[in-house]
């Protein structure tokens, strides 16, 4: 259904360059969610040429609306060959300003949902194209929503719509502002019914599982053993317990220690601890151990494969 048409059915014509102000019961309506899809004319994301909507309400069937938007600036080829929209077709049509002073009370009111970043930032360049303030809208992807209700589709066509369509058996037509709108909310409403969590649990940013380990035990090393003298500490994930490597360290005469101190001679860290890039997420003890390194202390930062072949030779 076309906007124009939708919001002139309210009460007689409403014509493109005056404000709503006779709004249809859509308007008072609060939705789960809204999809939006926008085009453009151009590769300058402001350049909105067609808008599309889809409300999906909390029981009853997805209601889509969309109408072509004059972008009051020149089309590109390849943008036309892509959707079909030329300045002949959006002739006469409304342009940003008019649909953003008629439905941003509605978009203001319900998470807008969009496939991919482009459109949020589509609507909010058309707003500094046209010297308005950015609405404050609640904005979810719903490619993250696919990634995490089928990750397999990763490498194999990946989550973009195109591919979703024939993986999920969509139908639609791409490239179409309205149409597409309409799919993203169908994706969002299939992520649901296939991992059982909400729209709002899918958008959710995942959270890094917290690693908890039990405190190492504090042993003396045997006098009698190879590496006597040493004071080890161990940090991240190991392949046996704290209690186990701290057992096998001692028996080879090495100290164990539970932190990093001036005594420490060794810092085991698990094998994939080590390689983090960048020093991310490195653990306080093994930030603490380069610390004294720098200062010059003798301190050997090895990985657990390391450490274990030492306590065999």
């Amino acid at each position: 259904m076309s906007l124009i048409n939708f919001l002139r059915g309210a009460r007689g014509q409403i014509a493109p360059d005056v404000p709503v102000t006779e709004k249809p019961s859509l308007f008072d309506k609060t939705f789960r969610f809204i999809a939006l899809d926008v085009e453009t004319a151009n590769s300058d994301s402001s350049s909105i040429c067609q808008i599309g909507l889809a409300c999906v309400p909390v029981q009853g069937p997805v209601m889509s609306l969309g109408t072509l938007i004059d972008p009051e600036t020149h089309f590109d080829s390849f943008n036309v060959n892509l959707h079909g929209i030329d300045a002949v077709r959006v002739q006469g049509q409304p342009n940003f300003e008019w649909f953003l002073s008629g439905f941003q009370e509605l978009l203001s009111r319900q998470p807008l949902v969009q496939h991919s970043a482009f459109d949020k930032r589509a609507i909010e360049s058309a707003c500094h194209a046209y010297g308005l303030s950015v609405p404050d809208l609640t904005w979810h992807d719903s490619v993250t929503m696919a990634r995490r209700a089928w990750p397999e589709f990763k490498g194999n066509g990946g989550h973009g719509l195109a591919n979703l369509k024939v993986e999920l058996g969509l139908e639609f037509q791409h490239h179409d502002a309205e149409e597409d709108a309409r799919a993203a909310a169908q994706v969002v409403l299939l992520a649901e019914e296939r991992t059982g969590l909400t729209l709002q649990d899918l958008a959710a940013p995942k959270r890094k599982a917290s690693r908890k380990f039990l405190a190492t035990p504090s042993l003396e090393g045997r006098q009698d053993g190879p590496l006597h003298g040493h004071v080890a500490c161990f940090t991240g994930s190991l392949s046996m317990s704290r209690t186990d490597a701290a057992k096998l360290a001692a028996d080879a005469g090495v100290t164990v220690r539970n932190t990093v101190s001036g005594k420490t001679t060794l810092l085991v860290v698990g094998d994939q601890d080590l390689t983090l890039l960048n020093g991310h997420d490195k653990s306080s003890k093994h930030r603490r151990a380069e610390e004294l390194s720098l200062q010059g202390q003798k301190i050997g930062i090895i990985t657990e494969s390391t450490f274990l072949a030492m306590l065999n030779s």
